[in-house]
């Protein structure tokens, strides 16, 4: 199985030209045989892309866009998915590949199939439950509080004026002319 990525090496978008090194990026990195498919210098590839991508995964104008992934004549998905995928830990599954062992997706591919953690990732497991266990003993030990002194407590002020305005000076009301004429009565 070849894992094929159609790109657009002369597209004028740097939207697109960043998905491109994105997807051929992890790839790359994660050593996943894989074979680039140029749709801007060859029809051939273009017209192939255009007429495989599924229907329901077109895009509202119907032209599909770069990068679009398949495995051999599989549809994979498209620049979107991918990222999804990624974020989701389930490129592999969704490459239509097995994932590498001791991979966080393999991983989880094994609790899905067997329904239950596999026996050598239990002792990781254990080894988890037993530095959560000390985690939580040293928190609920009793910390004795340090005595603090009274500089620490009510810091110094040095002028009145550098105060900032309670609630109650702020809500003073203005005095009105009746009120004030009142007032010297």
């Amino acid at each position: 199985m070849v894992i094929k990525v159609f790109i657009a090496s002369q597209s004028g978008s740097t939207a697109i030209k960043k998905k491109q090194q994105d997807v051929l990026g992890f790839l790359e990195a994660n050593k996943i045989d894989f074979k680039e498919l140029d749709i801007a210098a060859n029809e051939d590839n273009r017209k192939w892309m255009r007429e495989n991508v599924p229907g329901e995964k077109r895009p509202q104008n119907g032209i599909p866009l770069p990068p679009q992934i398949f495995n051999d004549e599989l549809y994979c998905g498209d620049f979107e998915a991918f990222f999804n995928a990624k974020e989701d830990n389930g490129v592999y599954a969704f490459l239509g590949l097995d994932p590498p062992p001791g991979s966080k997706e393999a991983h989880q591919a094994a609790i899905i199939q067997n329904g239950e953690v596999p026996e050598n990732d239990q002792a990781d497991e254990n080894i988890g439950e037993n530095e959560a266990d000390k985690h939580e003993e040293s928190v609920h030990q009793t910390i004795e509080p340090e005595e603090t002194t009274k500089e620490e407590k009510e810091p110094e002020v040095e002028d009145e004026e550098e105060q900032p305005v309670t609630e109650e000076e702020d809500e003073e009301q203005p005095v009105t002319e009746e009120e004030d004429e009142v007032d010297e009565s």
